[in-house]
């Protein structure tokens, strides 16, 4: 806010804004005001923080009440804020979860409110314990990308939210990737030398998947042009009666 400089003595003896109305009205049209109120009562710092949450820097030692009309306009401002109670930092997190990473030392409540919103701010918590990562993962399957050797709990509910986390999983076993090609048939391109039962399991999700299958045998070609006709493109030299299966599955 640019306020003219035959105007600062006015501020100064707080003559500018000199009633409480004035105060609100002019925090209400332009948060920034706060910073020209010398003193400003409670209700005035409520209406600025409501306005805009970074009002709050410029308020010293806001109570809790200005902490959380602050951090719910804005959660990011939860960083100007020393040592914020855990209704703050929650109240901060429902609004915004990556603020997590500006709360020192969360507990597990507020590490799971985080991640229920946005799995991947794991990233942002050091050593989550399981029910944190499996939060994370339920919400996001991608999360597991930052979890550190995660157990075979976590790879299973991190594929079941979304069959792609599978490459994030070194030397998943197979019921990983029979849960991952469950979720998404063609996921299987990442893979690695699938056995007959995970290729079987992809293509009746998706025909097509059978294009991400070298060499597939017969069975396999087969479940596939069932599922869709149009698999039979990525088929090399079908015989008849997969050319049939195909047509009677196209119409």
């Amino acid at each position: 806010m640019k306020v003219a400089p035959c105007a600062q003595l006015l501020i100064k003896d707080n003559i500018l804004y000199d009633t409480k109305k004035k105060q609100l009205e002019a925090v209400r049209k332009d948060w920034s005001a706060i910073k020209f109120i010398h003193n400003p009562d409670k209700d005035v710092q409520l209406a600025a923080v409501r306005r805009n949450g970074l009002a709050i820097q410029c308020i010293p030692n806001p109570d809790k009440d200005i902490q959380l009309g602050a951090v719910k306009q804005d959660g990011n401002v939860i960083q100007y804020i020393p040592n914020p109670d855990k209704e703050v930092q929650l109240e901060a997190i429902k609004q915004n979860a990556s603020v997590i990473r500006h709360v020192l030392n969360p507990d597990k409540d507020v590490q799971l409110e985080a991640v229920k919103q946005d799995g991947r701010v794991i990233k942002h918590i050091s050593n989550p314990d399981k029910d944190v990562q499996l939060e994370a993962v339920k919400q996001n399957g991608w999360a597991i990308q930052f979890i550190p050797n995660p157990d075979k709990d976590i790879q299973l509910e991190a594929v079941k939210q979304n069959g792609y986390a599978i490459q994030f999983i070194p030397n998943p076993d197979k019921d990983i990737q029979l849960e991952a090609v469950k979720q998404n048939g063609n996921v299987i391109q990442h893979i690695s030398n699938p056995d007959k039962d995970v290729q079987l399991e992809a293509v009746k999700g998706d025909g097509r998947a059978i294009q991400f299958i070298p060499n597939p045998d017969k069975d396999i070609q087969l479940e596939a042009v069932k599922q869709d006709g149009l698999a039979i493109q990525f088929i090399t030299n079908p015989d008849k009666n997969m050319q049939l299966e195909a047509v009677r599955q196209s119409g």
